[in-house]
């Protein structure tokens, strides 16, 4: 039997952002995927929103995905695009760029890492005791690891097998979603009927003078909202027949890449962990696509919990730091989940429906309101309850420009590694966190300028703060240094968590 120390069921945008996370931490990682290369038929989901865009630059391969994507303001909510430019990030807009595309650029890091693979396998099963997890496989091997993460989707087989409640909604409506060849020109861009929402866009395009221009023929993307609601498998017919509804004509459709459907069913997870299995992404929740939440919120959970259950396996962390997964990442996932809801409602094709989103219109395009909900729907403004004190303490730490005894250098530049930093702003040496020093970075440096976070403005300028591998500030303080080696002692593990006994857990 083959071990691991960790094995991650699916190799979507999630399951590969934990592979990479773990690679960098030394974990030896595995990924099993049904699918036997990394290609995805399709164009899926279409977008980074800002939030995501700051984490793979915290890991320095933002640019990978920048060069191929088109920036814009896509975030939103309901009909309404929310402008972000005036938000205190270098990434203050989103990127349109399709989930084949995010998949094969992920792929391509993950691949400059040592991680292994096992494809065209998926993992049927598995069985758990106290030191570890025998995971089954379709081909009949088996490996075992110490912790199972389920990143395989809505129907998670991980999450089923695990016990795992999935309370929700059930769905109200459902959507044909397919990228086929037409003989005929369609119709494009977006279109509104009594039945719902629909659209038809090419998959291919060029960018020139800042137009998009598209070209004749090639693949086209549709998206079409169902009369009535449907949860098989859909086939051209369905498609063909609801593109007559809508538009009066199929266009001649044929040679379908992808053809799927999705529902606005909405649920989440009961637990994010149960003994030595977690789930991540579409297996712990699941709701409509509005809103392009889904791949995103499914990246930033990978974060949250790469660098914990890193800790855990390497045991510099006790086992409860895995709880702290759970505690901060539900609520996120519990807001997608309100937000998507909201967002649905907002979308029927209703005459009081319509008047009330005319309403939402009007207030989101007050600054304050547009400002708040804008930080929402891009993930700036996530805050983690670590506790009252600075307005930074659980927030994103801002990717500042600062100058240390090696020049100048941004911020985010010192989590490339996934390493925490305690970054001093104060006198220089006034820190000293020796008994940490294999884990945890000491900078000292210097900035000069405004202090700003999204929605809540700016902020006193702290003298040191103590950053987590994902990004978010876990100490904030200064010379009196008060609460630091707690927060080192909670976050990092205590000074002798390296001697401590292999089967050593809390």
């Amino acid at each position: 039997m083959t071990e691991h120390a960790v094995v991650i069921a699916g190799s979507g945008p999630t399951g590969l952002m934990l592979a990479g996370e773990l690679a960098l931490a030394g974990v030896d990682v595995a990924i099993v995927e049904r699918r036997v290369s990394q290609d995805l038929p399709g164009s899926r989901a279409g977008g980074l929103q800002s939030r995501t865009i700051e984490i793979l630059d915290q890991r320095g391969i933002a640019d990978r995905f920048l060069a191929e994507g088109q920036k814009a303001q896509v975030a939103g909510f309901g009909a309404t695009r929310l402008d972000i430019s005036d938000f205190p990030t270098r990434h203050n807009y989103g990127l349109g760029l399709w989930q084949k595309h995010i998949e094969r650029i992920l792929a391509g890091w993950v691949g400059e890492l040592p991680v292994t693979f096992y494809r065209g396998r998926e993992v049927t099963g598995f069985t758990q005791d106290d030191t570890g997890v025998e995971v089954h496989m379709s081909d009949g091997q088996r490996l075992r690891a110490q912790y199972l993460v389920g990143c395989d989707g809505g129907r998670s087989v991980v999450r089923k097998a695990a016990g795992i409640e999935f309370p929700g909604w059930d769905p109200t409506t459902s959507a044909l979603i397919a990228e086929v060849e037409m003989t005929e020109e369609p119709d494009l861009g977006i279109r509104r009927t009594p039945t719902g929402t629909h659209a038809i866009g090419k998959v291919e395009y060029q960018i020139k003078d800042g137009e998009v221009v598209y070209a004749k023929g090639g693949k086209v993307g549709v998206m079409l909202t169902e009369q009535h609601i449907a949860t098989s498998e859909p086939t051209l017919r369905d498609l063909s027949e609801g593109l007559i509804a809508v538009y009066g004509t199929d266009y001649g459709i044929h040679s379908p890449t992808m053809i799927s459907r999705f529902t606005d069913m909405t649920r989440q997870a009961a637990a994010y962990r149960k003994g030595r299995v977690l789930l991540a992404g579409d297996a712990a929740h699941v709701h409509s696509p509005v809103g392009g939440q889904g791949l995103n919120t499914g990246v930033q959970d990978a974060v949250n919990l790469g660098w914990k259950l890193a800790q855990v396996v390497k045991r510099t962390s006790k086992e409860r730091l895995l709880d702290t997964y759970h505690a901060e990442r539900h609520p996120v996932g519990a807001r997608v989940l309100r937000t998507t809801m909201a967002q649905v409602a907002l979308m029927r094709a209703d005459d009081r429906i319509e008047a009330l989103r005319d309403s939402v219109s009007e207030l989101l395009s007050m600054d304050e309101p547009r400002k708040r909900f804008a930080a929402m729907m891009s993930g700036l403004d996530i805050h983690y309850d670590l506790g009252e004190g600075h307005p930074l303490l659980g927030r994103r730490m801002p990717d500042l420009d600062i100058v240390t005894a090696n020049g100048p250098l941004r911020v985010f530049t010192l989590l490339h590694r996934a390493r925490p930093v305690l970054l001093n702003l104060g006198e220089p040496g006034a820190f000293d966190v020796t008994p940490w020093a294999d884990r945890v970075q000491s900078i000292d440096a210097r900035y000069k300028g405004t202090w700003e976070l999204p929605v809540i403005g700016a902020v006193t300028a702290p003298a040191a703060v103590l950053i987590r591998p994902d990004g978010y500030v876990a100490w904030v303080g200064d010379r009196s240094q008060v609460g630091l080696v707690d927060a080192l002692t909670t976050w990092f593990g205590s000074p002798t968590a390296t001697k401590r006994r292999p089967d050593a857990a809390g």
